[in-house]
């Protein structure tokens, strides 16, 4: 399925290009996994005929009293914090991150959604591949520059080429907890993914553990945020459309009291 970029210019030149996908209900073929089925949303469309009683007994006034006898549509969705592109605050990960009680979304500064961006490119790496250090900060190197503090990261594996199939849920590399800890360390505190999660795909580590039994991989990268504060984004998309730098992040998160995460409407800026 092709995501629509939104990419658009307003009248000084600004470029806007849309990094999320869409909330919907799942098409046919797509549930695949448990992740999915959790993470899938449900919308209930009601339309301007449908909300007719509640405009008469709100208005008092009958259906010709309105235009063409149309009252307004409105959506009911059910879904969690973690479906569609969202940003996970430190409470997600764990209870406490650096000894304090971790940050829900709602106390995620605002200032650490929004900045100047970086696109690693990691296409590389395929399904259930971890991302090592040396890896990162080659792509990073790649960029023409190191990395500066207060930079938003994001990681591309064109995993949202495959949006709309079973694969988009079940099959994609992660960063490990080597690499996510070296990003920490470069004064980066936000960052993201094109892919469903930003550890790899569940199966893959579910079979690793059978076999090596190593819990120090099971979700590695979510788990650095016990000791190191930081935010990341899942289920970006179009980071193929940006350059390596040269444009800004926007990602702030929906204000959800106490929340482990929340959507976000993420968008690349050009020439701001």
């Amino acid at each position: 399925m092709t995501i629509e970029p939104f990419d658009s210019t307003n009248a000084d030149g600004v470029r806007f290009i849309d990094l999320s996908v869409p909330i919907q209900e799942p098409v046919e073929g797509e549930l695949v996994g448990s992740l999915a089925a959790n993470l899938a949303a449900k919308i209930e469309y009601r339309d301007h005929d449908v909300l007719m009683p509640r405009a008469l007994d709100a208005f008092g006034c009958e259906p010709e009293d309105l235009p063409d006898g149309k009252a307004w549509a409105s959506e009911l969705l059910t879904l969690t914090t973690h479906a569609g592109t969202h940003i996970d605050a430190p409470w997600h990960y764990f209870p406490t991150c650096e000894g304090r009680p971790s940050k829900t979304i709602d106390e995620v500064p605002l200032s650490a959604c929004f900045g100047d961006g970086v696109v690693l490119d990691l296409t590389a790496f395929g399904p259930g591949e971890r991302v090592g250090r040396d890896a990162v900060e080659g792509a990073v190197e790649a960029t023409g520059q190191p990395l500066k503090a207060g930079e938003i990261v994001l990681l591309r594996f064109d995993g949202d080429l495959a949006f709309g199939t079973g694969k988009y849920w079940t099959e994609y590399p992660g960063l490990s907890a080597e690499a996510t800890i070296w990003l920490c360390d470069q004064g980066i505190k936000t960052m993201g993914t094109d892919a469903v999660g930003f550890d790899r795909d569940f199966d893959s580590s579910k079979r690793d553990f059978a076999e090596n039994h190593d819990a120090s991989l099971l979700w590695e990268a979510h788990r650095v945020g016990i000791d190191r504060e930081y935010f990341h984004m899942e289920k970006l998309a179009n980071l193929r459309l940006l350059p390596p730098r040269g444009f800004k992040v926007s990602c702030f998160p929906v204000r959800i009291r106490a929340a482990s995460a929340a959507w976000i409407r993420a968008v690349a800026i050009i020439g701001l």
